[in-house]
């Protein structure tokens, strides 16, 4: 006799399974996949060019894309594999209860594969969202403090740390090119860049402004404080996108840096700020070893910032790029996170919510991002 339990495991396998087979066979449409191996094989010819490299630029450019496509096509026909050896799994497991024994060992393995399948399929599904010019780049980000005072500064370091735990989380680089020490404790500003593939894409979902609600650590009497910090995002360019900038439009002061201490930069005394006169944009790096690296680090900071505010003012679609700025307090929050009097971060764009407060400073921000980018999808 069959066992009822058995049966309905391996329904429920098998029910989920047809979804995974839907889902795939869709995003083999969405994804171009067909037009992507078509270009992959192209792109594999003119690798295997000996003149390839008498163009170093357009060498990059092509060995870059082809490692990309090669990423996606195998991730891509892996799941095509893990589909296919699920479905053999799920015939066995028929069979056995058919014989009127249930083989758990099959039946467990089975569960697992489909939701392995199910995981890496979903990471396939988000990654088609980014489908923005520059959603590939690497991303400059730029934390400041708002209302709030030594609480707001002290909500920037935090902020600053969130997104390196969330970037490490995600494989990605971290370099923090400039901290500004606030007055009492934390941070009044921070510039950091994030390397690697959609860094972009995904920081760009948290542009804005976000609020903690505390029992203040700096009041005395122990009072609820609300504070403010705002995160800004601007793509990292290639040097070929990058604009041209006339020396005589710049002002550059060098200074030591003050940031703290050896937590987030390297205390230096070739820190560089750039101001950029006709536009009033002002960057900053201290991280390098030398003055001349950090002009440099500055300098291609400024250019992608030049950029992309040439773009917003070239069309009005590029407000995807450099985002709707409100004022950093009351009223213009992307995002609370609320420690007292209760446990509680949730996206006023999107109502997704957490009530971990501590897996999310923490870097836990998938689930907010990817709301976010569902969001922005179906508004295009």
């Amino acid at each position: 006799m069959a066992d009822p339990k058995a049966e309905n495991a391996l329904r429920e396998a098998l029910s989920t399974l047809g979804e995974l087979e839907g889902r795939w066979s869709a995003a083999r449409s969405y994804l171009k996949i067909d037009e992507r191996r078509a270009r992959h094989q192209e792109l594999s010819v003119a690798a295997a060019d000996p003149d390839l490299w008498s163009d170093q630029d357009h060498a990059r450019e092509v060995t870059i894309e082809l490692g990309r496509l090669t990423t996606d096509l195998e991730s891509f026909d892996e799941l095509r594999t893990s589909l296919d050896d699920a479905a053999v799994l799920g015939e066995f497991s028929r069979d056995a209860l058919a014989g009127g024994e249930a083989d758990w060992s099959l039946l467990d393995e089975l569960g697992d594969t489909v939701a392995d399948i199910g995981s890496r399929l979903g990471a396939l599904e988000t990654q088609s969202l980014f489908s923005g010019p520059y959603d590939e780049n690497d991303a400059i980000v730029e934390l400041h403090a708002g209302a709030g005072g030594t609480d707001a500064q002290d909500w920037t370091e935090m902020l600053l740390r969130m997104y390196i735990r969330w970037a490490e989380r995600r494989g990605f680089a971290v370099e923090v090119d400039e901290a500004t020490e606030g007055q009492e404790a934390g941070l009044l500003s921070a510039t950091f860049i994030v390397k690697g593939r959609f860094a972009y894409g995904w920081l760009g979902a948290e542009r804005g402004v976000h609020r903690l609600v505390r029992i203040s650590p700096f009041d005395s009497q122990a009072r609820r404080q609300t504070s403010f910090a705002s995160l800004e995002v601007t793509p990292l360019l290639d040097e070929d996108d990058e604009v041209e900038i006339d020396e005589k439009d710049l002002r550059v002061d060098t200074y030591r840096s003050s940031g703290a201490g050896g937590q987030h930069i390297n205390k230096t005394d070739s820190a560089v700020r750039i101001t950029h006169l006709p536009t009033n944009i002002v960057v900053s790096c201290q991280n390098e070893r030398s003055q001349h690296q950090n002009r440099a680090r500055a300098m291609q900071i400024l250019a992608a910032k030049l950029a992309e505010r040439a773009r917003a003012e070239r069309q009005a679609e590029m407000d995807a790029l450099s985002g709707n700025r409100g004022d950093n307090a009351w009223g213009s929050q992307i995002r609370s996170y609320v420690q007292a009097p209760y446990q509680l971060v949730k996206d006023h764009r999107t109502d997704f919510e957490t009530g971990n407060v501590d897996a999310v400073l923490d870097g836990d921000l998938d689930g907010f991002m990817e709301a976010e980018l569902h969001r922005q999808r179906s508004r295009a």
